[in-house]
């Protein structure tokens, strides 16, 4: 639905800082007014965020001009930066931050009395706050885009846009009920990006991000020097984890290492939020090489390793309060002083939580462009290919996981550009397909095995696009499948609820199709986010998470499997796994496992 030109009583609202322009009764856009010059969004990034959704830069700069601004729309070069200064959208006065939000329904009475929980999740592309009440309702969301820096292995961000635009995120989340509802906040992060600061939260680095792989040498370094302690925690270090990244940033920045700390992503917003130095939550820490067995740094390593005694932070629990939102951070966000602050975790555990996936045994499966699986269990699982790893609950429970490179990116890759639900109606006719699919949408495959020079493949000639799209469709599900049958053989509790999120989730056939695989039924999370993961967190002090969850998730639909079709998918489904044995990707013991388990199912 497009804008139509807005009547000042009723499609604009002001609050402190922003202007929020509204689209139709679903949607929003506001315009944040900084003094701050230093807010920029790249023209050529956020014009087609824009038009994606109702409404576009131009058509809303045409109702800001009828709110009687002067706004200028500087084109860009072909070829020139996304970053660049001419690339900016200005008004008169100060730059203009334009965002998407939500539009929640009117409070009632009976929900202003609630109390509500705030949950903040920095992701690669965005920030995103929610404020939900303890029985789920959603009282206000908004979420603000970021940049990135991406060269070769290299992918940095300023972690002061990461504070800026956290602010404004919470400002226009909790514009719309009483500040005096608010109850604690907690914030979530990608998991191993790094950064060093002063002793007064400035930083001084940039952060290096989760998925920046600069440091190959040093992560061969840290396992050889910490191949004992690695393997007691069942994982060996990678180039992109935290650690690595530690000594290349102490090996690159030694005139400043003597005052400097590092600090996590979520360390630097916790920081701001308190006012002062607060400690590291050991979710975020694992990557860091933290001992979430004995709850303490591996300090031989890291001394031999020749980190810097007073670089490392103190490290407490997720769930634990780490202090309260000082009096400058509540000017700035609108939460109110003295809101308690609670240790928060990756964003991967912080989407488990969301998805309220945190009995023993119950596992959350995030398919995106990649699929991501995520469990619980009472005892710490030890895979001695290192391939799966655990992070900590709260109640103390582990949470296993791993991460596919396989996923629902393969579909664009293949069919750029095209009506993907058009082609799913189609493909729910080929069932099994005619040939067999690896979903493999770049080389190198992590989980449920690991070989990094693995490339998708096809067996047989597809009789037309369909096929191929319902195949690779199948293919994703039986990845999935294979790496349950990993996390078994590992002796993981497998048998709990099943939560699908991501993305794929909303293409209600291929929940089915996973359902049909799988053999199990599945649970559909009416709003599974980050962010809703960490608001459930910081609801929980003083009460077991799983508790809290089964309050503030609410399940939309479940979907059970249809015995005739998952009898179909037996011979594909083996098919597939012999072909990867071939191959030399996939290991004796678990073909012996993925034949055995089949048996029993049959």
């Amino acid at each position: 639905m497009p804008l139509s030109v807005p009547r000042p009583e009723r499609d604009v609202r002001w609050f402190p800082g922003c202007l929020i322009v509204f689209a139709n009764d679903k949607a929003a856009y506001s315009v944040a007014f900084k003094k701050d010059k230093r807010i920029v969004h790249p023209w050529g990034y956020l014009g087609p965020y824009l038009q994606k959704r109702l409404v576009g830069i131009l058509k809303l700069s045409q109702l800001l001009k009828k709110q009687g601004f002067s706004v200028t729309l500087p084109t860009r070069k072909c070829g020139e930066r996304n970053t660049s200064v001419g690339s900016r959208i200005h008004t008169r006065f100060q730059r203009l931050h334009v965002c998407e939000h939500q539009v929640e329904p009117e409070v009632s009475r009976e929900q202003a009395k609630e109390s509500i929980w705030i949950g903040l999740d920095l992701g690669t592309q965005s920030v995103r706050a929610v404020a939900v009440s303890e029985t789920g309702h959603m009282f206000g969301q908004s979420s603000y885009l970021l940049t990135s820096r991406r060269d070769g292995p290299r992918h940095e961000q300023d972690p002061e846009e990461w504070w800026r635009v956290a602010v404004s995120a919470c400002r226009v989340a909790v514009a719309g009920f009483p500040a005096a509802s608010i109850r604690g906040v907690a914030v979530d992060g990608t998991s191993g990006t790094i950064l060093l600061v002063d002793r007064s939260g400035r930083a001084l680095t940039s952060g290096l991000m989760y998925d920046d792989t600069r440091a190959t040498d040093e992560a061969r370094r840290a396992n050889e020097v910490g191949a004992a302690i690695w393997a007691s925690l069942g994982y060996r270090m990678q180039p992109s984890w935290a650690l690595p990244k530690l000594l290349w940033l102490v090996r690159q920045h030694r005139g400043v290492i003597a005052g400097a700390r590092l600090a996590h992503q979520t360390d630097f917003i916790n920081h701001r939020l308190a006012g002062r130095e607060v400690p590291s939550d050991s979710s975020n820490a694992l990557k860091t090489g933290y001992d979430l067995v004995r709850e303490a740094w591996p300090q031989e390593v890291l001394d031999a390793l020749g980190v810097p005694d007073q670089i490392m932070p103190a490290v407490v629990r997720p769930g634990t309060q780490l202090g309260t939102v000082c009096g400058e951070a509540a000017a700035l966000t609108g939460i109110p002083a003295g809101t308690p602050i609670i240790a928060g975790m990756t964003d991967g555990c912080a989407a488990q939580m969301g998805a309220g996936a945190l009995d023993i045994g119950s596992w959350n499966s995030v398919l995106g462009t990649t699929l991501v699986l995520k469990g619980v269990t009472r005892e710490l699982i030890r895979d001695p290919a290192g391939i799966v790893y655990s992070h900590r609950s709260p109640d103390g429970n582990w949470l296993p996981g791993g991460a596919s490179s396989t996923g629902a990116g393969v579909l664009t890759k293949q069919f750029p550009g095209r009506d993907l639900d058009a082609l799913t109606a189609q493909a729910a006719e080929r069932e099994p397909a005619n040939i067999i699919a690896y979903p493999l949408a770049s080389r190198g495959e992590r989980f449920p095995f690991a070989a990094p020079d693995a490339e998708g493949f096809v067996l047989g000639e597809p009789s037309d696009e369909i096929d191929l799209y319902a195949a690779l469709l199948q293919g994703v599900a039986f990845i999935e499948r294979l790496c349950f049958d990993y996390l078994d053989m590992l002796g993981a509790p497998v048998g709990g609820d099943l939560r699908l999120t991501g993305g794929a989730a909303r293409n209600r056939y291929w929940c089915q199709l996973r359902a049909d695989i799988l053999g199990r039924s599945v649970h559909l999370p009416e709003n599974a986010e980050a962010a809703l993961g960490m608001a459930i967190l910081a609801a929980s002090v003083g009460r077991r998470v799983s508790d809290v969850a089964r309050q503030m998730v609410c399940i939309r639909e479940v979907i059970d499997p249809r015995p005739s079709r998952t009898a179909r998918f037996h011979e594909p489904y083996l098919r597939l796994v012999e072909e990867l044995a071939r191959k030399g990707w996939v290991q004796s013991a678990l073909i012996a496992h993925v034949r055995r388990r089949a048996s029993q199912e049959r």
